[in-house]
Formats: structure tokens, sequence, C-alpha cells
């Protein structure tokens, strides 16, 4: 085994995950699990576990990786500062205010005016630097050589990895006998968390728009590399590469990946509210899109879960 590896899955292991677990869960939400039917979805196939990371705070799962960080460095007086497409500035504004840290989040062009307006609401600073979330990262990364602020990674951190792979820990004390775990994939922290917390035990497939196929580039790779950052998603699921730190736990764990066009991602949001009333953001409904326009065709007997990671996203209008 690669001495990267052996590291990486050291650091990030479920025991470091359980313990994880037990700081914040005071701080975040055990999301619900709703149990629903392939055939309320036109499919064939039976049980289905959705893990609604969409009802947690700050709108997605990211609030997790954002206060085990807080919880567990030391901040400095500048704060923290955080890149973000949307959903990990608003968890960092989200943990920071509840925390009473100064935070200031970088954010692209390309963020949904839902995130930007939470930001604001949860007391940070907010700047919007270029159009893509690597453009709003070199100004992050700007920012800290100016004043000292602590960086929290959006996913290529240990202590945002061992957050993420606490959905995994609920799922598993939710739901017994999984086959399969869908869940979408940007920069990947929350794939590679999961993966990690399961080990192998579950068939996890990567979900990735045609758009931004960043971890399938990487898997042909052998290696992360720049790919596409574009689509639907783009706010969320489109970092142009996975992370370093998330690469190789993902390449030892996760079974394959599957792409979903942009019209699917939307038929799954569609979906998602006429059957469930379910709000999901088109990075959280990207998952769910792999089932919905048989990308993944799943056996009449497998066991599906499906994690609906975010529903940060304006498409629901109460005016009327």
């Amino acid at each position: 085994m690669p001495a990267d590896l052996e590291k990486d899955q050291e650091i990030v292991s479920p025991e470091q995950i359980r313990a994880t677990y037990a700081l914040i869960a005071p701080h975040v939400r055990r999301t619900p699990v709703i149990e629903v039917q392939g055939a309320d979805f036109g499919l064939t196939v039976g049980p289905m576990s959705l893990k609604l990371e969409s009802l947690q705070h700050a709108g997605s799962f990211k609030v997790r990786g954002a206060f085990n960080n807080l919880l567990t460095r030391k901040v400095p007086p500048a704060g923290v500062v955080a890149a973000s497409g949307g959903n990990h500035g608003a968890a960092v504004a989200f943990a920071a205010m509840k925390l009473g840290v100064p935070a200031k989040i970088f954010v692209p062009s390309v963020a949904s005016p839902a995130k930007i307006q939470q930001i604001k609401e949860y007391g940070a600073e907010l700047a919007i630097a270029g159009e893509r979330y690597a453009d709003a990262l070199a100004a992050s990364e700007a920012w800290i050589a100016e004043t000292g602020a602590m960086p929290i990674h959006a996913f290529d951190q240990v202590e945002t990895l061992l957050g993420q792979g606490t959905v995994g820990l609920e799922l598993e004390q939710q739901v017994n006998g999984l086959d399969t775990l869908l869940v979408s994939v940007g920069g990947g922290g929350l794939i590679a968390g999961i993966a990690a917390w399961y080990q192998g035990k579950v068939n996890i497939i990567g979900v990735e728009p045609e758009e931004a196929p960043t971890l399938t580039r990487a898997l042909e790779a052998g290696r992360p590399v720049d790919a596409a950052a574009g689509g639907i998603a783009a706010d969320s699921l489109a970092p142009r590469r996975v992370g370093e730190l998330v690469f190789p736990i993902v390449q030892r764990y996760v079974a394959r990946t599957v792409l979903v066009t942009d019209e699917a991602i939307r038929e799954a949001q569609r979906l998602l509210w006429k059957v469930l009333r379910v709000v999901a953001e088109p990075g959280g409904a990207a998952a769910f899109a792999a089932l919905t326009s048989g990308r993944y065709v799943a056996r009449s007997d497998e066991r599906i879960g499906v994690v609906i990671c975010g529903g940060n996203t304006v498409a629901v209008d109460f005016s009327r």
C-alpha cells in the first residue's frame, strides 16, 4: 500500500469519525431518513432510503466539517476564511456565528442568490471573486497571506473530511442492510468522508454532472486533474479538480462514478418536490438523478440509499 494512502486511511478512519461525531453532535442536526418506494417515482427498484442533509443547519452537510474545524483548531484574532461555491461558505458563516468567530467568505459569481443571502444573514463578511470556485480560492489565499486568518478548506482538509464522514456514521445507525449508496460529488469531501466510514461495506457510487466530471476524470487519470467546471450545479459540484487528500480514499473505497445531464438533475429536483415535497438544490438532487434518469440501474432487490446533500435554492416560489 502506498505510504500516502496508508496515512490517509489512518487519519480519516472510522474511529476518528466516531470521535468527531461526539464532538460536533451538540452543534449539528441528526438529519432524517425518508423511506420511499421506487414505484413512487416510476422506478423498478424497491425500497430506497433518502438521507436528507438538505435539512441540516445552513442547508447542507457542509456544516459538519465547518464545526469540526472551529472546534478542533485554534482560531487567530483575524478569524476564519473560506472559499466556496456557496454551501461551504454558508456553513462556515453559520458555525462562526454560533461560536462567535469572525469569518470572511469568498464566493464566485456563479454562487446562487440563496446562498449569498444566507452568508450575509449569518453575519460573515462576503466577497465575490471571479467566476468559478478556483477564482474564489485564489482570492481567499491572498487574504490569508495578508491577514493570517485561518483557512477552512471546503473539501481537501482532514478536519473537513472527518466532519463529512459523520453523515455515513448517522446513516449506518439509521438504515441497516444498504447495498448501494449514491452520493453527489464536487471536490469529493462528502463521498470521501462517507467512504472512509463504510470502508467497502457498502457499494458507493459517485454522481457528477456531465459538465463537471471532476472525479471521473481523476479516476481515469489515476490522480487529481483539472476538469470542466460548468453546468446547472456549478455552484456546488464544479471545483475544477478533486482534493489530494480526497483522491486516495475515493480510489480505494468508491466503486465507480456515473454522469448525469443538467436536464436529469432538473427532473430529479421536480420529482423530489412533486412526490415528497422535498426541496433540493441541483447539487443536492444530482445523486437522485442517477436513478431517475437510468444512469444507474438498480436491481429490483437492491437496497438503495441516496444522500440529498443540499437544499439551498430559490426555485420554490411561495409568493403566490
